[in-house]
């Protein structure tokens, strides 16, 4: 009986023993996904900020209406892809550009 206790006791450890490093790398993926999450979620506020501002330089008359209009587009665009890749990210897909904003 003690040497059967002993056994699962044993057992017990060992399994927990090698399923650490699966553990480990579930944990290491979702630190990355975060980080990743985070990082986007960075690019689409400074993306947000530059479209505020190319709006106010084009008020302030600091541009013309067909500059402003090429650089709304492009921003617009930009803050598209990366509204489109924490989407991905969210439904576990993978990004459609991995290189980043």
């Amino acid at each position: 009986m003690e040497y059967a206790l002993a056994l699962l006791i044993l057992l017990a450890l060992v399994a927990v023993f090698v399923s650490g490093p699966l553990r480990r790398d579930e944990t290491a993926v979702e630190a990355a996904e975060a980080d990743r999450r985070a990082e986007l979620e960075a690019a689409k506020e400074l993306k947000y900020r530059e479209i505020r501002d190319a709006e106010l330089d084009f008020r302030m008359g600091k541009v013309s209406e067909a500059d402003h209009r090429t650089t709304d587009r492009e921003l617009r665009a930009q803050a598209i892809a990366i509204l489109e890749q924490i989407d991905a990210l969210e439904d576990g897909r993978p990004p459609s550009s991995p290189d980043g904003p």
